[in-house]
């Protein structure tokens, strides 16, 4: 796929066939995720790849906290309901990847790590698509994050950047509206 046929095609999906991705596939998407640009060429990413049970536990951790902000059952609407499906169990993806990065105390270095992890973790969403593979950018879990950090055992020096479901897509969502480029930028 041409790069800029992968940047139009990335989109948020939210349903996965349950098919398995070859491990070969995720190592290659992480290998180039991690050709990002960085601060000072620290690299300070980690991923954390998530299959079987603890990434079943990982999306009831999302669930839990999902469910808490909407009403009572019997009183959701139909889209509420498939929200909260599509949380307890990432849509049905076979595997989830975590964006991690070292804790800093300075809030230049963490914030300039924070900037270093989300250009790794948007290599990787690109990098899936290119190979067919769906994606969903969360941070949506990190409101749970204590029970994040103990399901996967994520020690306190570590700061959780992302989370994304990751399998072959079963849907094709429609591209968003994008704003123009007279919105959002300005030459100065």
């Amino acid at each position: 796929m041409e790069l800029y046929e992968v940047f139009s095609r990335r989109r948020s999906i939210r349903k996965y066939k349950p098919d398995t991705v070859p491990r070969e596939i995720i190592d290659k998407i992480l290998e180039y995720a991690m050709w990002a640009p960085s601060g000072r060429n620290w690299q300070p990413w980690e991923f954390l790849v998530v299959t079987g049970a603890k990434k079943e536990a990982l999306a009831a951790c999302y669930g839990r906290i999902a469910e808490l902000a909407m009403p009572p059952a019997g009183q959701r609407t139909p889209e509420q309901e498939r929200y909260l499906q599509w949380a307890r169990t990432f849509g049905g993806a076979p595997l989830a990847i975590v964006a991690l990065t070292p804790v800093y105390g300075d809030p230049a270095i963490r914030k300039m790590n924070l900037e270093s992890v989300s250009a790794a973790f948007c290599y990787l969403l690109l990098a899936a698509t290119a190979e067919g593979l769906g994606t969903c950018w969360m941070t949506g879990p990190l409101r749970n994050e204590s029970e994040v950090r103990q399901v996967l055992g994520i020690p306190e020096d570590r700061e959780i950047v992302a989370i994304t479901p990751i399998g072959y897509p079963d849907e094709e969502p429609a591209a968003p509206p994008r704003k123009g480029v007279q919105e959002k930028i300005k030459w100065i």
